[in-house]
């Protein structure tokens, strides 16, 4: 059963930093790509990095140059270092991967999400 357990959120002040992370389980985890996505009250649910098995790495135009997406294989864990957050990156952050499965088809699976909420 695949599990992933997010920590870290909070109340930060606009230009804080903070590290969010990403338990998982139940999935060989050095093999799996792993996103991290946000969502705010009224707005559709968004990527803002992922990271492949590999290392490779992709963020959201909004993020670039101020977060940091990494994981640990021997943890199994991925985190997301924030910094410079700004008011428009309050939401709820969740963590994501995907499972290819025999139809061909993805399955989605995700935690249950940590709150970030930044504000003087």
């Amino acid at each position: 059963q695949v599990q992933l357990v997010e920590s870290g959120g909070g109340l930060v002040q606009p230009g804080g930093s903070l590290r969010l992370s990403c338990a998982a389980s139940g999935i060989t985890f050095s093999i799996y790509s792993m996103g991290w996505y946000r969502q705010a009250p009224g707005k559709q649910r968004e990527l803002v990095a992922s990271i492949t098995g590999g290392g490779i790495t992709n963020y959201a135009d909004s993020v670039k140059g101020r977060f940091t997406i990494s994981r640990d294989n021997a943890k199994n864990t991925v985190y997301l270092q924030m910094n410079s957050l700004k008011t428009e990156d309050t939401a709820g952050y969740l963590c994501n991967t995907k499972r290819l499965l025999s139809s061909g088809l993805f399955r989605n699976y995700w935690g249950q999400g940590t709150q970030v909420t930044v504000s003087s």
